[in-house]
């Protein structure tokens, strides 16, 4: 016996949009239960046509914008090739960041029941276009000619883009000029099905305040076809470059980078600052892809820190040690401690590169080595933690709770489980104060927070 629901697959229906989802998509409600339809604005009406129902939700796709919000902003197919993972490119940037704070919002009082806490509106940025410092753009193959762009929405096709609004200028040059020189000399795009072809990926990376330019070429093979042309091509048309690189990843894999890299042209490395630190990076760094943004982020992480000379500070993930060098400027004494050894390197190299002496970097689980280290009598006056997505393992929360720092700075980029995070900690003895959240990503749902946690 079929099921039968508030909505039924096939069906048309007017709705008003109520909310957003955390991805974009508006939410309508038909007696309670949810529809979700990409496109949809708080506050419209329109037509929908349902294309899947389930018992807890539905999803439709919009026919026709009845009535219009007035954050709305049109978008032409031709612009939305232009704007490739951009899921809120129809909103008005100020739409976007009432959005992204309600969001935040909601999250924070929905997952960590935590509705009496201050959320600031969010920071963000007075031309929200053309600010990601790196392009990773996926090669293909369409009508027998070599494209390169992005990947259509749940599928493996690649739109071939000739620009996109969100990538700084020189970033967009580069991806464009690299994929024009390999398609004059006939280099075979990599094939995903049959696992056949060299080019998998062109990656760019761009210091913005030192105009350094990196070209990454990422193939199947170990061998570069045509590599000492293409080498010289890309020197002579890209004045700013500094490096190229080729990295291989010979595995059938959604993964773009490969185990093994190795130095074409110039120097290993690209550098940049972010305020007065310097930092060198190389193919594999982990680096803020919107600059301006990231220094925003770091300073009200500091000012939330609130140190005046005498603390040690812990940064936990501390990757090539970008939060950890910005807080060595003000602290005693800082440790940091990231899983991945090449990044702790970088860290170090970093630390050296601007003569900082007061920072000391582990590689390891956070989880295991903060621990170690509190068992050797190094305890923190404040504790950094900027983790993945995925938040704080819970053996690092634990070893916070025990170890009673006066503060925690939390730099999250994922609003859910940064509310996880917060619960488990004011569940332990701790009181968040205020949330800020920033807007690093803007067109995209992406949002960063920084959270200010006290002992209570």
């Amino acid at each position: 016996m079929s099921q039968t629901y508030p909505v039924q697959k096939n069906e048309y229906i007017d709705v008003i949009f109520e909310d957003l989802t955390h991805d974009g998509a508006g939410v309508a409600k038909v007696d309670g239960y949810p529809v979700f339809v990409p496109g949809g604005l708080p506050g419209e009406k329109a037509n929908i046509k349902v294309i899947k129902a389930t018992k807890g939700y539905g999803i439709g796709r919009l026919v026709e914008l009845l009535e219009r919000s007035h954050f709305r902003v049109e978008v032409s197919q031709e612009e939305a090739h232009k704007y490739g993972g951009c899921q809120l490119q129809h909103i008005g940037y100020e739409g976007q960041l009432m959005y992204k704070e309600n969001q935040v919002r909601q999250v924070l009082a929905r997952i960590g029941k935590l509705d009496d806490v201050k959320v600031h509106p969010v920071l963000g940025m007075e031309h929200p276009w053309q600010y990601r410092n790196k392009a990773q753009v996926p090669v293909g193959e369409k009508d027998g000619k070599l494209v390169a762009g992005f990947f259509k929405p749940r599928s493996h096709e690649i739109v071939d883009s000739n620009e996109s609004l969100i990538q700084l200028p020189d970033v967009n040059e580069a991806i464009q000029t690299v994929k024009q020189i390999c398609i004059e000399l006939g280099i075979k795009p990599y094939n995903e099905e049959t696992h056949k072809g060299d080019l998998r990926h062109i990656m760019a990376r761009y210091g913005k305040q030192t105009g350094e330019l990196m070209v990454v070429l990422i193939t199947r093979t170990s061998d570069l076809p045509q590599k000492n042309k293409l080498v010289e091509a890309i020197v002579d048309r890209l004045p700013k470059v500094k490096s190229i690189v080729h990295n291989i990843n010979s595995r059938r894999t959604n993964v773009i980078m490969g185990d093994k890299t190795k130095v074409l042209w110039g120097r290993e490395v690209i550098y940049d600052y972010i305020g007065s630190v310097k930092f060198a990076i190389s193919a594999l760094s982990f680096y803020q892809v919107n600059p301006d943004q990231t220094k925003v982020l770091y300073d009200k992480a500091l000012e939330y820190a609130g140190l005046n000379g005498g603390e040690t500070v812990i940064d936990a993930y501390c990757g090539i040690g970008t939060i950890s060098l910005f807080l060595a400027q003000k602290a005693k004494k800082v440790y940091g401690v990231e899983i991945v050894p090449e990044a702790i390197e970088d860290a170090r190299r970093n630390a050296e590169l601007n003569e900082i002496a007061n920072a000391e970097f582990a590689v390891g689980k956070a989880e295991d080595v903060i621990p170690k280290w509190y068992s050797e009598g190094i305890t923190a006056d404040v504790l950094m933690v900027d983790p993945p997505r995925k938040g704080c393992d819970e053996a690092l929360l634990k070893t916070i709770i025990e170890m009673k720092p006066k503060k925690v700075v939390y730099v999250s980029c994922n609003p859910a489980t940064l509310a996880r995070d917060l619960r488990i900690l004011e569940d332990g003895g701790y009181k968040t104060l205020e949330v800020q959240p920033v807007d690093m990503f803007p067109q995209t749902t992406h949002c960063e927070a920084v959270a200010k946690i006290v002992i209570a």
